[in-house]
């Protein structure tokens, strides 16, 4: 084989006269540069440590102390006031050390400890001014003083910090006070209850207060102050990996191409560029060359600790719970085709692989007629079904031989990536159908074809569409979009493609053949239990994908709203008009303001948005709505605010639930609020890298965005991107088996719900009516 070739540094012989030494200075050569790179790669971290450490001043600071402190010496003054004098006499004078020397040294102490100084007092303001969320609930034109002092933080930002060059400076998410957690659930929940419904939760509510609460908060309190982040270990840890249901559709999300245009329709020059663009991200993240992330129109860092387990990563079964392992760096990526799997190597003697190299070794993955080995088709159905069978069958079966080398080679790889025999994408005689099966082939494919455990996995299709699917423990939706962001603009922006539409750049072509995985699977390891559970879950998936065109951003903030309380309360006037009431709605909003923060739940079905979608049914006259609708816009806004700052609900109540759990005693209270169904769950993903995208100038390169599986069985799952100022992408789940929900008619009536709204806020566009009833009155009745 050509690679076990290439991997023999040398070789001897025993020969009369002694041993013959054969040297491959080929081999030994690339062996040196693989040194080479690795020791790069460790300087550029000790750099990046100290110059992380010192943040927000910079190394060469020190420099710029010294010369003053020595400048002030020479000037006769003394800027220590005696401290310098008095480290002198801790140092004796010798023939290395002249009276003169012992000055300088003591001096350059000085200088350092006073340096010191400052920037644990510049880290310790920066501190402060992170901790200080109040900026959030200012009323436009009216910023207190308070505020305008913040704004120092500017003078601290640093001009070219590092990507975790914040990270010890960001606050700890604080508890909030248990009266607080208690008087916001009571209120989220007033809307969904009858009389008695809510007197009855009122009392379990105080009760619990007056009891067990206040025992369970003083544990919550002590991990606060012991802990980097009092509930980000026991999500990741309760939600994600002690599920033992299937990670696939339950748990993964997907991330789409752009809308209308494809690149190239070269299935393996897609793949080229596609994975040299996630290794050049890689790249940046290995050296903290990417600019921290930031609350949009701010200087405000998000926490970044989520980029450190982005690749390398693989989420490995177990039978009470999975574990996340990550390793530091990997030179390959694992590749799946046709029921085969390969190792393809992406770096040689430290160098990475140009696009055209890759896209010619994917283009031999491709030609190669090779059949799968006995099982390994349809192996990877093993990480979409149920879990404990599969910790099973993992211990049983790869933990030693050939089957675990193979797996190795999957979980280490960097990410891992589909070429898919499908084509996909809106084109053709169906656009609407086609995007919903692009949905569905990216949220779960055919149970077998990706790899559900790693950190994310590629899916390049014959057509050159491409996709991806991500694993949610260690990170969320966020985080992987930014990633995505950047692959799709360097992809079709920065690495671009030939006229033929292959990638660019000369190829080597005595690299060594993508080495074939190798598998010894018995019979008894079939995996049609898993693909069978798999199939099931994926076959009741009703995925609904639409470009909503009528309006977009651009309209709604002329009406001074937030796109996102608009949509919000769009979503709660379809959801009314498709079930005929309300429900406990889910809506995600990070918490990485504070460090290791990942999310927290804005329960959107308000009070008032409720009260406005009453209103606007009812049929009460257009100012009464525009009022109403108003106050629920501000509401949802404040909601948002309060979970961004750590003052939500529901992850306050999760914790509390486990400290129960680790007691051993039951909250009747607790037991209820986490087993509410959530009917409608929704989340917004962010565009975060503008800079990357000239829609104007490339209108035609508009990211789809993303979407994942509904949370309840009888529920929807609704996830939106906001693009440029005039579309809005939506992405709606649900499951087949529940006769009372239908995606596609949920996004009929999301699209109407839209309409409607802007209609009654811009009454100038609209016929004035005869009769009381408002504009959506009408309109409902058109759908039915």
């Amino acid at each position: 084989m050509a690679e076990a070739h290439q991997a023999v540094a040398f070789q001897f012989t025993i020969t009369p006269e002694g041993i013959d030494l054969q040297l491959s200075y080929q081999a030994l050569n690339q062996i040196y540069l693989s040194g080479v790179r690795s020791w790069k790669k460790r300087v550029s971290r000790m750099r990046n440590s100290v110059i992380k450490g010192v943040y927000p001043a910079s190394p060469s600071s020190w420099l710029f102390v010294v010369i003053a402190i020595l400048a002030t010496m020479y000037m006769r003054s003394d800027p220590s006031m005696g401290l310098i004098a008095k480290i002198q006499q801790h140092l004796s004078i010798s023939d290395y050390l002249t009276a003169q020397g012992q000055t300088m040294v003591s001096a350059l102490v000085f200088s350092t400890l006073l340096w010191l100084s400052l920037i644990l007092t510049l880290r310790f303001c920066l501190k402060l001014l992170l901790s200080y969320h109040r900026w959030m609930f200012e009323q436009h034109g009216r910023v207190s003083t308070t505020t305008k002092v913040w704004t120092l933080l500017r003078l601290l930002s640093g001009r070219k910090p590092l990507l975790y060059s914040y990270q010890t400076s960001l606050p700890h998410l604080p508890v909030p006070a248990i009266k607080d957690t208690l008087t916001r659930y009571l209120e989220s929940v007033r809307p969904l209850l009858t009389g008695p419904e809510f007197e009855r939760m009122s009392e379990l509510a105080n009760q619990f207060e007056s009891t067990l609460g206040n025992r369970l908060q003083r544990y919550l309190k002590l991990k606060a102050l012991w802990a980097t982040n009092y509930v980000s270990d026991w999500w990741e840890e309760y939600i994600y990996l002690r599920s033992r249901s299937p990670i696939m559709v339950n748990s993964n999300y997907y991330g789409m191409d752009f809308l209308y245009v494809t690149p190239t329709a070269v299935q393996a020059a897609r793949a080229g560029n596609t994975i040299t663009a996630l290794l050049l991200y890689r790249r940046k993240v290995n050296r903290e060359e990417l600019k921290p992330t930031r609350v949009p129109g701010t200087v405000i860092p998000l926490c970044a600790a989520q980029c450190e387990r982005m690749f390398n990563t693989t989420r490995t079964p177990g039978d009470e719970t999975d574990v996340l392992q990550h390793w530091q760096d990997s030179e390959f990526v694992a590749v799946y085709h046709r029921g085969r799997f390969f190792r393809l190597w992406v770096y040689r003697a430290g160098r990475l692989l140009c696009p055209r190299e890759i896209e010619f070794q994917i283009q031999r993955i491709l030609d190669d007629p090779s059949p799968p080995q006995p099982g390994e088709d349809k192996l990877g159905a093993l990480t979409a079904g149920d879990r404990i069978p599969w910790s099973q069958m993992r211990k049983q079966y790869f933990s030693s031989g050939v089957n675990k080398r193979s797996l190795d080679a999957i979980e280490r790889a960097a990410f891992f990536v589909t070429l898919d025999d499908e084509e996909q994408g809106m084109k053709g005689d169906d656009p609407a159908g086609n995007l919903d099966r692009y949905a569905k082939s990216l949220l779960h494919g055919k149970c077998y074809d990706r790899w559900f455990d790693k950190s994310f996995s590629i899916v390049i299709y014959k057509n050159g569409k491409n996709g991806l699917n991500a694993e949610h423990s260690w990170a969320d939706a966020p985080t992987v979009a930014h990633l995505w962001e950047y692959t799709l603009a360097t992809d079709a922006f920065q690495l671009g493609y030939t006229e033929d539409g292959h990638c660019k750049g000369e190829v080597d072509r005595s690299l060594p053949h993508p080495q074939r995985l190798l598998w010894d699977i018995p019979t008894e390891t079939q995996v049609t239990s898993s693909l069978a559970v798999a199939t099931a879950l994926a076959d009741n998936v009703d995925c609904h994908v639409f470009p909503f065109r009528e309006f977009g951003k651009g309209r709604i903030k002329k009406l001074r709203i937030s796109p996102d309380a608009f949509i919000q309360i769009s979503l709660q006037l379809a959801y009314y008009r498709d079930r005929g009431g309300f429900c406990l709605t889910y809506e995600a909003s990070m918490t990485r303001l504070f460090r290791e923060g990942r999310t927290e739940t804005v329960r959107s079905c308000s009070n008032e948005s409720c009260a406005f979608v009453k209103a606007l049914e009812g049929g009460e006259g257009a100012e009464q709505c525009r009022r109403l609708f108003r106050l629920a816009a501000e509401k949802h806004q404040n909601l948002y605010r309060l979970a961004m700052t750590g003052a939500g609900i529901d992850r306050h109540l999760f914790c509390l639930y486990v400290v129960s759990k680790y007691l051993g005693v039951d909250s009747p209270f607790l037991k209820e609020v986490l087993s509410e169904p959530w009917r409608l769950s929704t989340s917004q993903t962010p565009i975060q890298q503008m800079e990357l995208f000239d829609l104007k100038n490339h209108p035609d390169f508009i990211s789809l965005g993303g979407g994942f599986g509904p949370v309840a069985d009888d529920g929807y799952g609704v996830s939106y991107i906001i693009v440029g100022e005039d579309m809005i992408n939506f992405h709606v789940s649900s499951k087949y088996s529940c006769s009372d929900t239908d995606s596609h008619r949920f996004g009929v009536q999301i699209s109407q719900a839209l309409q409607d709204i802007l209609a009654l806020l811009t009454p100038e566009t609209k016929t004035a009516s005869s009769n009381s009833k408002g504009p959506a009155q009408t309109q409902s009745k058109k759908l039915l």
